[in-house]
């Protein structure tokens, strides 16, 4: 199994934003979408968490999907998901329902991020229970599947193939999880570090009898691109996503990031 991945990507550079749904009023959040959207953002994702991740722990927050039905409605060009949704708290088949109606809604933007789940304060306030690491990944491996049957069976179907992407770098359970079902994989680390997990991707992906160019490479940056930008695109990564906080959102970092996609694009 390969360890390296040497192809520079032939996809286009996309550009996405992750709107942090806390420490901000929800007014203050859709305008930061509308301005993504404005500034010429491809993708436009929140999280899946029940509390903030840093700042003030009982601060400002909002659930994820219900949202995700609400920017369907407010936003026309931009796709739009979460980063990710995590598996635990919510029956796959549900999820795939809500999945395939946020579709529709959204005219065929959506795209279902996933994964396996890790603040364990969503699990104990909410009821869930958290266990180990091994089991909710082997939780998502079974639910991918429940997920691909259900939405073969809804009435109506999904608008479109509704691209999957699944976020998490373990090599041994969810990089072969990737391999099978991802279209966008969305890994964690520098560009070392994606470069070298690419290339276990990329030959799990041979062992399958998959294309592993069939699979777009996704990952977050909160530095410049002068800093990483090439780097990056050299470890095979073509989706950039930035994060912002609440309450102001700034993009200054975003629209960065969309001038370097611009011109790779030229």
């Amino acid at each position: 199994m390969s360890e390296q991945s040497s192809t520079r990507p032939s996809r286009p550079v996309r550009v996405g934003v992750q709107i942090q749904p806390q420490h901000a009023d929800y007014a203050q959040i859709r305008r930061a979408v509308a301005a993504a959207e404005e500034a010429g953002v491809d993708v436009v994702m929140n999280w899946d968490h029940f509390f903030p991740l840093y700042g003030e722990p009982d601060g400002k927050h909002f659930e994820c999907w219900t949202m995700l039905g609400a920017w369907a409605e407010a936003t026309e060009r931009v796709e739009i998901g979460a980063l990710v949704s995590c598996n635990s708290y919510r029956n796959p088949d549900l999820l795939a329902d809500m999945a395939r109606t946020v579709d529709h809604m959204s005219d065929g933007r959506l795209i279902l991020g996933i994964g396996a789940g890790w603040f364990e304060r969503d699990y104990a306030e909410y009821g869930y229970e958290f266990g180990t690491a091994g089991r909710r990944i082997g939780d998502l491996g079974e639910a991918l599947p429940r997920v691909e049957a259900r939405w073969a069976r809804l009435n109506p179907a999904p608008v479109r193939d509704i691209p999957v992407m699944v976020g998490g770098s373990g090599e041994k359970k969810t990089l072969p999880l990737v391999a099978r079902h991802a279209d966008i994989w969305h890994g964690f680390g520098d560009a070392d570090e994606l470069r070298r997990k690419a290339g276990v991707l990329d030959g799990y992906c041979r062992d399958i009898g998959r294309d592993p160019g069939e699979i777009e490479r996704s990952a977050g940056s909160q530095e410049g691109p002068d800093a990483v930008g090439e780097a990056l695109l050299e470890a095979g990564v073509t989706l950039l996503t930035i994060g912002t906080d609440g309450p102001d959102f700034d993009l200054g970092l975003v629209r960065d990031w969309l001038a370097f996609r611009d011109d790779h694009n030229a």
